[in-house]
């Protein structure tokens, strides 16, 4: 471990973390106007998954969603110094949530339960928040490449109560192990992690390899799922966060495809009113279909 590099990163997000609204809200600002211009990859990758997703919006809808999300996006992650070094109280205040009593009710009656949370901009502040209300939870945990930017993290993720970061290596296994314990997990169902133990399923239309254990866990374990849906108000600096009644009748009788179809399909349903809100830096659509020719 780099000390001095550790210490810097420190430094700057635990600046973060004690600013005023209006000094973050400039910093993102100035972040996410620089970002598609240096990240110019992360840029096509974004274009080329709105024109897959939005075929009937114009190129210049298009372009605009592209910079909104890129200027959420910077805040998102300037805002990380206020998660991870930020009082407590400033966080709640930041961070709205409601549906808090859906959870209460679970646990109340040692549900298992599922916390479905896509890959919305606000993701880690509704992470936060949800382990400031809950002794215990876990979620999967991909481990960086750079052991500084690991180490800093790990600890911030794991600020509040009792947050365990499951590896990725570990797989959905090392989840379910928390899930069977009666710990709380945030799911993050919508990434293309290859063709193996995927099914295709469309997402606004384009079919994506989904995985779909979202339905094998809540069918083998008897859990129950969910949703979390997130939202960052650029203007305010201002997060919300709905924790969304469970979903009735899941998997039920439906096959994995067809439950994995119901996910993508509720997904959309939340991304539609502000779709600059969803991580289109993603390659959401990396792994085709036999025969199909790659987007990316």
């Amino acid at each position: 471990m780099n000390l001095s590099k550790l210490t810097l990163l420190r430094a700057i997000f635990s600046y973060f973390g004690r600013c005023n609204t209006r000094t973050r809200l400039r910093y993102g600002r100035i972040l996410g106007w620089l970002t598609p211009k240096l990240l110019r990859s992360r840029a096509r990758i974004v274009r080329i998954n709105l024109a897959l997703c939005f075929p009937e919006r114009s190129p210049s809808e298009q372009e605009a969603w592209l910079q909104r999300h890129f200027y959420l996006l910077a805040q998102s992650v300037v805002d990380r110094g206020l998660f991870w070094f930020g009082p407590s109280a400033t966080i709640k205040e930041a961070v709205q949530i409601s549906g808090l009593e859906h959870l209460e009710r679970l646990l109340a009656a040692k549900r298992r339960i599922i916390m479905l949370a896509p890959h919305f901009i606000a993701l880690d502040a509704a992470a936060t928040r949800l382990s400031q209300f809950l002794l215990q939870s876990a979620t999967l945990y991909t481990p960086q490449s750079d052991a500084d930017v690991d180490y800093l993290v790990r600890e911030g993720r794991g600020r509040f109560n009792d947050v365990r970061l499951v590896s990725r290596h570990d797989g959905v296994r090392g989840l379910i192990r928390q899930l069977r314990a009666g710990i709380p997990i945030y799911y993050l169902p919508d990434m293309d992690f290859g063709r193996k133990g995927a099914v295709f399923a469309p997402f606004f239309g384009v079919q994506a390899a989904t995985i779909p254990a979202t339905a094998q866990i809540a069918k083998a374990w008897e859990a129950v799922v969910v949703p979390v849906v997130s939202r960052l108000d650029p203007e305010t600096g201002r997060y919300n966060v709905q924790v969304l009644p469970p979903l009735d009748d899941f998997p039920g009788e439906q096959t994995l495809e067809q439950a994995t179809v119901r996910i993508n399909q509720l997904i959309e349903s939340w991304v539609r009113p502000d779709p600059a809100q969803y991580y289109w830096v993603h390659r959401r659509f990396k792994t085709r279909p036999e025969g199909e020719k790659r987007f990316y």
